[in-house]
Parts: C-alpha cells; sequence; structure tokens
C-alpha cells in the first residue's frame, strides 16, 4: 500500500491509500475516486490537462515509473521539460517530477502530488 497526498492551494489536503502496482491505478483513476478535483479532458495522455508534480515523502527517494512517450511529448508541449531533461532522467535512471496524471501508475511509496 502507498499513501498519496493531493495537495492544491485552493482545497484541503487529502490522503488516501493506493493499491500499488496494480498497473491500472492511475493517479486520475484515484484521484477521481476519491474526489479530488484534478482537472483532466481526454485521460487519455494528449491534451496535458492532467499534469501533476510527484515528489517522494519517503526516505528512499523516489521510484515512479518513466515517462510514457506520450508524457514526453506532451510535457515538452507544456515547457514542462526540454528533451535534454529527459535525456538525463534516462541516464540517471530517475522518474520526473512533471506527470500527467492520467498516464502515471501508482508504485509502492508515499508521494505528493501537486495539482
Amino acid at each position: 500500500m502507498a499513501l498519496v497526498t493531493f495537495s492544491n492551494p485552493e482545497y484541503k489536503d487529502k490522503t488516501v491509500y493506493a493499491v500499488a502496482g496494480s498497473h491500472t491505478e492511475t493517479l486520475l483513476k484515484l484521484a477521481k475516486e476519491h474526489k479530488v478535483p484534478i482537472h483532466h479532458d481526454c485521460q487519455d495522455g494528449e491534451c496535458g490537462n492532467c499534469v501533476v508534480r510527484v515528489s517522494s515523502v519517503d526516505s528512499k527517494g523516489r521510484m515512479g515509473y518513466f515517462l510514457t512517450e506520450k508524457e514526453q511529448q506532451v510535457l515538452r508541449q507544456l515547457g514542462k521539460l526540454t528533451q535534454d531533461e529527459i535525456d538525463q532522467l534516462r541516464v540517471d535512471d530517475m522518474p520526473s517530477e512533471w506527470r500527467l496524471a492520467c498516464q502515471m501508475i501508482v508504485r509502492d511509496e508515499d508521494i505528493l502530488v501537486e495539482y
């Protein structure tokens, strides 16, 4: 189980349990189930409306899945990441802090999701 805390200055923080590694539990699905108002439109990684910033609250550091091809393209278009930053994430074997909530699968780590 992972704890996911959703944070937005306009709303009270909400912490929920997530089944880690289910390969179907995206951040957006989790947010919708718990009535967390993350903006979204397409829900397929095309529009970028569900962009969030993810950070670890575990002492073990960020795990997370790597960016999907869709995420890379959309995050570049939104100006959140450059191609050099994406390439560096691959070299350093690190996940990005910027994610699309509809694409990110929850892992076994406690995270803070700013939306």
